[in-house]
């Protein structure tokens, strides 16, 4: 498998190396041996996570609160979807930034977001699935929402379709509201919630 960081610092996409036969294929989705020296933080899974979104679907953009944390690896296992990332970390050299991944279920695409950074995706088809590997165990309280559509960001989510969305994601606050809210963790926070393996 190939594991390359994305523009947002401590952001990887993993893409698998498949094998093809008569019976199908296969993949290794991702090693924790691989993805820990790479990205020096430590992954336990101890929640896993399934959304299943109508086409023109918008989720996100959902962080979460540092302390608890909850890093995330996330998969589409079924259909496909616009994946994206962004730095909800005040004070991260990448802070604001985001990044895009087309994730379908045959590719077997996976991206792994540290603790502190924001997940949206929009869905590109019906019945799409998206798995989420959590770190953490969910914490009622402890989310993150900023506005997915948020001008400042301009995350090019390429439709003119009407979107589908939650009441919540509809109304949540910008990057900028939510800095002077002071509802986003800062990279300090982030970067000691990563352990010592984690570069400076």
């Amino acid at each position: 498998m190939a594991i390359e960081e994305m523009k947002v610092r401590d952001a990887f996409r993993i893409t698998p190396s498949q094998l093809t036969d008569n019976r199908g294929r296969f993949f290794e989705a991702w090693r924790i041996g691989e993805l820990t020296e790479l990205s020096g933080q430590p992954f336990t899974v101890k929640q896993v996570n399934f959304s299943v979104s109508s086409r023109n679907t918008l989720r996100g953009i959902h962080g979460t609160t540092l302390p608890p944390g909850q890093a995330k690896l996330v998969t589409c296992v079924r259909g496909a979807a616009l994946d994206v990332v962004v730095d909800l970390r005040v004070g991260s050299p990448t802070f604001g930034m985001f990044d895009t991944t087309v994730q379908e279920a045959d590719s077997g695409i996976g991206v792994y977001l540290a603790d502190g950074l924001g997940h949206a995706f929009l869905a590109l088809t019906d019945d799409t699935c998206m798995n989420y590997l959590c770190s953490t165990e969910y914490v009622p309280g402890t989310m993150v929402d900023i506005q997915a559509l948020d001008p400042a960001l301009g995350i090019p989510w390429n439709t003119t379709a009407e979107l589908v969305r939650s009441e919540k994601d509809a109304l949540a606050p910008t990057l900028s509201e939510a800095v002077a809210l002071g509802l986003l963790p800062t990279y300090e926070q982030a970067v000691a919630s990563y352990g010592p393996g984690h570069r400076p």
